[in-house]
């Protein structure tokens, strides 16, 4: 099991703040799949326009850290630090809202790689319930 904390997560993703939505890497299956945290916190910056009487983050920017999950889980197995892409996304699904406090556990898993294109199953819990789930693509 591999864990990463956000100080070796920067080594991997390009992303930085106020995008980079992945804080740690809890659980790694060599090859097979990954769980990564994400803290949702009052000051991110779009809860000041989405919404303010009732801050909720966006469904696309779940999906986002879900990317983020599955092009760290690239990197793990792949051990190429060249940029991937988020290249697609299916059946998105968005089933509990994401609120300042919550912490996000995103899972994804390899569902098939050809080449440098990689397909995952994707779910994102807030205490155990599922928030959002999709499949994604990765490519380079």
């Amino acid at each position: 099991m591999t864990k990463l904390d956000v100080h070796e997560i920067l080594e991997f993703l390009p992303h930085r703040y106020p995008f980079m939505l992945v804080d740690r890497v809890v659980e790694y299956e060599e090859g097979k799949s990954l769980v990564a945290l994400k803290n949702v916190t009052y000051n991110e910056p779009f809860f000041s326009g989405h919404f303010p009487a009732k801050p909720v983050m966006p469904g696309v920017l779940v999906v986002e850290a879900l990317a983020q999950a599955a092009g760290l889980l690239v990197y793990l197995i792949s051990g190429d630090k060249n940029l991937f892409y988020f290249a697609g996304i299916d059946n998105a699904r968005f089933k509990k809202v994401v609120e300042p406090g919550d912490q996000l556990q995103l899972k994804v898993a390899v569902e098939r790689r050809k080449r440098d294109v990689w397909k995952f199953k994707a779910e994102a819990f807030v205490d155990g319930v599922v928030a959002c789930s999709a499949n994604l693509m990765i490519a380079r």
